[in-house]
């Protein structure tokens, strides 16, 4: 850690020129990864980062440096070197940092960091037999395990100095199953702002490795998808990863202030059906995206995006807020001290409607039950998405119908935002990593189960 005169001497040495603003982040990281592949411990990397990130600002333009060394002289000379990049008058700004502010909004019981490896390892070994013993068809598992804690200070000239601890596990499960014909997989992934309690208090590792065999033994029976238009219920949990994909980053001020969204200039008008609620919030308790600071130094909050089908508001962090002169709604994260933070989302989901579960499939005729997506593509200018369905059932007159394999759903997101019809009051969200500008960070994605009236389903059937 840097004491507090030293960091003052940095931000006064990158407004010894035209800059008007400028910022300190300094990281300390303890990370843990270990996988298991054929029933064999394939790495066991523990490694410990430091760093300290430099950014330096006029207006909404900035430049960014960073670098491992916490010698004073290392650091002015960074910050005075950035501070070259601004010409014209010396603005001669003066401020002083607060008391330092401390993080307590997630509480940890267990530091992984005081667990051994050995029980950690004794973890995955526990996850890889329930998945192996779920199938006899169940050919091979992959297995990975990571763990870390995440100390952050920050402090900047308009006063702030804040410190943050993030403490986040996760365990990512990869089930194939195979026979004579083909090979499908199926992937479990939860995770955590938990420390080693997540594995005892939280979750079950056994349940959780045979949900992952589950469905890769399912897929392996089931029928090729046919393809064409048709209704789509899009399950909770992970089926929010459109919404986050196709419509979430489309509403990021990285986007948006450039007038490089499907969205942009469009807040207060309708761009959803009036059952969709959607939401972005920080602050959810233990929550895989969760701090309780974001990456400016701003307490995390709860950001209503759209409310009733009407965008309300746009993710914004400091900088792009003078570009679009509008308010910063904190939300500003960057995956370390080597990038420079941008308009992020945290925990992302849409929010509970009145239908059940049993109402939307009932109302379904025919269509596709997307209970599980997979990966997929956006093009965030326009909105077209292309995601696969990892794991997908017919629904014929009502019900839910055959198992039906190598799904893949087609569209625009503000188009299938439009086309929701239904939406249930069973909330539920799963982990991800999300790559942007400012690296890979943790989010949460989430939703009810949907109703979609209409969507583009690619597969290798004709429709039927």
């Amino acid at each position: 850690m840097l004491g507090k005169v030293i960091i003052e001497k940095v931000l006064y040495a990158a407004l010894e020129t035209n800059a008007d603003f400028a910022e300190v982040f300094i990281e300390d990281k303890f990370q843990t990864d270990i996988s298991m592949l054929s029933s064999n411990v394939e790495k066991v990397d523990s490694s410990k980062v430091f760093g300290v990130g430099v950014r330096v600002a006029r207006g909404y333009h900035s430049v960014y440096g960073y670098t491992n060394s916490s010698l004073e002289d290392d650091l002015v000379k960074l910050a005075s070197d950035l501070a070259q990049s601004f010409e014209g008058e010396i603005l001669n700004i003066k401020f002083e940092l607060e008391e330092m502010k401390v993080g307590n909004a997630h509480k940890i019981k267990i530091l992984p960091s005081e667990v051994s490896i050995e029980e950690k390892v004794d973890l995955i070994k526990r996850a890889n037999k329930a998945a192996r013993d779920y199938d006899k068809e169940i050919t091979q598992v992959g297995i990975r395990y990571t763990d870390y804690v995440q100390n952050i200070w920050l402090a900047n000239t308009e006063g702030t100095y804040v410190q943050d601890t993030r403490v986040r596990t996760r365990l990512g499960i990869n089930a194939i199953g195979a026979n004579e014909v083909t090979k499908q997989s199926g992937f479990n992934g939860p995770g955590g702002h938990y420390g080693f309690e997540f594995y005892s208090d939280i979750i079950n590792v056994e349940g959780a490795a045979k949900e992952a065999s589950r469905v890769a033994i399912t897929m392996l029976h089931a029928d090729e998808c046919p393809s064409g238009k048709m209704p789509v219920v899009i399950d909770n949990g992970f089926g929010g990863v459109i919404f986050h994909e196709a419509c979430g980053h489309s509403l990021e001020a990285t986007s948006v202030a450039k007038g490089a969204s499907v969205f942009s200039g469009k807040k207060g008008e309708k761009i959803a059906s009036e059952l969709v609620t959607a939401i972005d919030d920080g602050t959810i308790s233990n929550a895989w995206g969760s701090a309780t600071y974001d990456d400016e130094g701003n307490l995390q909050k709860r950001r209503v995006l759209i409310k009733d089908g009407i965008l309300n508001s746009y993710m914004i962090d400091k900088l792009n807020a003078k570009r679009m002169n509008d308010e910063c709604t904190n939300s500003g994260r960057r995956e370390s001290y080597r990038f420079a933070p941008t308009s992020r989302m945290t925990n992302t989901y849409i929010a509970n409607g009145e239908s059940t579960f049993e109402e939307i499939i009932a109302a379904t005729k025919f269509g596709l039950y997307a209970k599980k997506m997979g990966g997929g593509s956006v093009n965030p200018p326009t909105g077209d998405f292309n995601f696969s369905v990892g794991e997908g059932y017919m629904i014929r007159d009502g019900k839910i119908a055959e198992p039906v394999r190598g799904a893949t759903l087609v569209g625009t997101g503000s188009e299938a935002l439009l086309k929701v019809d239904m939406v249930a009051n069973n909330l539920l969200s799963a982990q991800g990593m999300c790559g942007s500008l400012s690296g890979s960070i943790p989010t949460d994605v989430g939703q009810p189960t949907i109703r979609v009236s209409e969507i583009t389903v690619g597969g290798r059937k004709g429709a039927n």
